[in-house]
């Protein structure tokens, strides 16, 4: 087994949380628009409070999944391919990271 294997393998036996994911759902005829925040638990559907920018309606239906599942932690939020949405994942303490870049901060 590999290094990275074994940080995977470790990373996953303890930890519950998973990704969520978000995207927008534009208003039909009966409904109007919507964030839906997506795991694989489950989803929750929010309507828009047009009050919030558009990563703050993200992270809200986001935040709502989480505490629905009794989730804690800080997030992390990144945006998806062809601004399909957003992953948002827990940050917890005493994680280790998956891979650490050597990249610009």
């Amino acid at each position: 087994m590999g290094t990275a294997q074994r940080a995977y393998t470790k990373m996953t036996a303890h930890r519950t949380y998973q990704a969520i994911l978000t995207k927008y759902l534009s208003a039909t005829n009966t409904k109007g628009s919507r964030i839906k925040a997506s795991a694989a638990a489950g989803n929750i559907t929010l309507h828009l409070d047009h009050a919030l920018s558009s990563e703050a309606k993200h992270a809200q239906a986001a935040e709502a999944l989480a505490e629905k599942f009794g989730w804690a932690g800080s997030w992390q939020m990144g945006s998806m391919p062809s601004d399909s949405g957003f992953c948002f994942v827990c940050r917890c303490a005493g994680d280790e990271p998956a891979f650490i870049t050597g990249g610009a901060a």
